[in-house]
């Protein structure tokens, strides 16, 4: 759900040009050469206000360290992941569990068996190894994920003594899922949810993952649950609430840094960006997309003002 498209057929061409340049997988050196440390770092973003926030956030820790940085979007990750490889980008926030598979399926092909895991740990592990060949280099994971949650309105949730997923499976209510189309056949989905939990899911309205429509569809009861996400800033709006997922069905798709290895793989870097790493949680991530979403601040307002309050880059 994180892979955005529609990017300008003019960005897709030079992009495409641009890391056709870049050295073939086999044949790249920097693999194996001492990691880089670039004064001049260019960060990636997708093009959603989650990574627009994420990337505002690398900047500025960096400049604050005394790197000269520049934010691009490149919506599409068919385009910024070879740019990342050929240095073209050279930092771009990722998410572990979606990444890894992603990869996986590049170099193993559409049928290879997950990556992904709800395993931080093994997640990771798999990620790095995926990664390294590619000359990539992951930097630690922080505290906030942004991974696939369902919420019910609060009412329902009173109504029915629920806070947990576990919760509804053993209540027995029949449920109706407000979520993407491919949810009828995703193991996290709606056959995760039967197996996992148990949970009675009678139908999927296929109303899109955390949308306007399909949360209005929960809060009016045409549906009793929806699909969305761990950061959705919306769900007070709406009368919603999310159930904990308590046996852990989700993978574990936490914030991560990619960096080039050869241009972005040093300390400097990685002690820069991992001081985010302790401070910012799924909560506070949550709140900076209200902020942007519905507040229409600028990402990069919202980016310095939250890293002042937590004393990661001065006033002024």
């Amino acid at each position: 759900m994180r892979a955005r498209s529609g990017v300008p057929a003019l960005l897709v061409l030079f992009w495409a040009a641009a890391c056709a340049t870049g050295p073939a997988l086999e044949n790249r050196s920097e693999v194996t050469a001492p990691p880089g440390d670039s004064r001049h770092l260019t960060i990636g973003s997708a093009g959603f206000t989650e990574s627009d926030l994420l990337a505002q956030l690398y900047a500025l820790l960096l400049n604050h360290a005394g790197y000269t940085t520049k934010i691009i979007s490149v919506t599409n990750r068919e385009i910024y992941e070879p740019a990342l490889e050929s240095g073209r980008i050279d930092v771009v926030p990722e998410y572990a569990a979606t990444f890894a598979d992603w990869l996986n399926a590049r170099s193993n092909g559409p049928d290879a068996a997950p990556a992904g895991s709800p395993d931080l740990g093994a997640t990771m592990k798999a990620l790095r190894a995926l990664a390294g060949p590619r000359g990539l280099t992951v930097l630690d994971p922080g505290r906030a994920v942004d991974q696939n949650a369902f919420a019910v309105t609060a009412r329902y949730a009173a109504r029915h003594h629920l806070r947990t997923l576990t919760d509804l499976g053993r209540s027995g209510l029949p449920v109706r899922l407000a979520a993407g189309d491919e949810c009828v056949q995703r193991p996290y989905c709606a056959p995760g949810l039967k197996k996992t939990y148990g949970i009675r899911i009678t139908a999927v309205d296929p109303k899109g993952v955390g949308t306007t429509q399909a949360k209005q569809a929960v809060r009016n009861g045409e549906d009793q649950m929806v699909l969305t996400t761990t950061t959705d800033a919306t769900l007070d709006g709406f009368g919603l609430v999310l159930l904990a997922d308590d046996r852990h069905l989700q993978n574990a798709d936490r914030i991560v840094p990619v960096v080039n290895r050869s241009r972005a793989g040093g300390e400097g870097v990685r002690t820069a960006l991992g001081r985010l790493n302790t401070v910012l949680t799924t909560a506070d991530l949550a709140r900076l997309n209200e902020q942007v979403d519905s507040w229409r601040r600028l990402p990069e307002e919202v980016a310095r003002t939250y890293l002042r309050s937590r004393n990661l880059v001065p006033d002024g």
